[in-house]
């Protein structure tokens, strides 16, 4: 296994405003791992929980953020601010992003119900948005983004 980090104290950070990464973790020493939005999923534990395929948000020349869901916080039992154990290691997929990483990320942010709510037409439009895009920092904005407008609408 390529593990990024094993077994290392990590702050999980609340920053209000910041949707489906309202609540998440900086993983140290991740920023030189290449892959575009979907490229780059890990597996691993926080604490005792164990988490599977999750994706690793890329951010321009800084450390990679992984979102840490409601569903993972009342597993672990834990807030912002407080600190977790971290066991990473880095799944290999190199393809183009997909519908069904599209989805994945939704359910991962909590908002794929809201989602699955919506008219054929407007599912459509969304995801088109996202998988015509061929700039990764295009797509990962609108992505963002969507998930913010979904968030809004629960």
């Amino acid at each position: 296994m390529d593990y990024i980090i094993k077994d290392e104290k990590l702050e999980l950070i609340y920053e209000h405003g910041k949707g489906a990464w309202t609540y998440h973790l900086r993983i140290p020493n991740s920023k030189n791992i290449d892959g575009k939005w979907g490229d780059i999923k890990v597996s691993g534990f926080i604490d005792n929980y164990k988490i599977e395929a999750r994706n690793l948000a890329p951010i321009k020349g800084e450390d990679k953020m992984l979102s840490i869901n409601g569903e993972i916080r009342k597993a672990i039992n834990k807030k912002g601010g407080d600190f977790v154990t971290v066991t990473l290691y880095l799944l290999s997929n190199k393809e183009k992003i997909t519908e069904k990483q599209i989805l994945e990320t939704f359910n991962e942010a909590g908002v794929l119900k809201t989602f699955e709510k919506l008219t054929e037409i407007e599912k459509n439009k969304i995801l088109e948005s996202i998988t015509s895009e061929k700039n990764e920092d295009k797509q990962i904005k609108i992505i963002v983004k969507q998930i913010d407008k979904l968030s809004s609408n629960d």
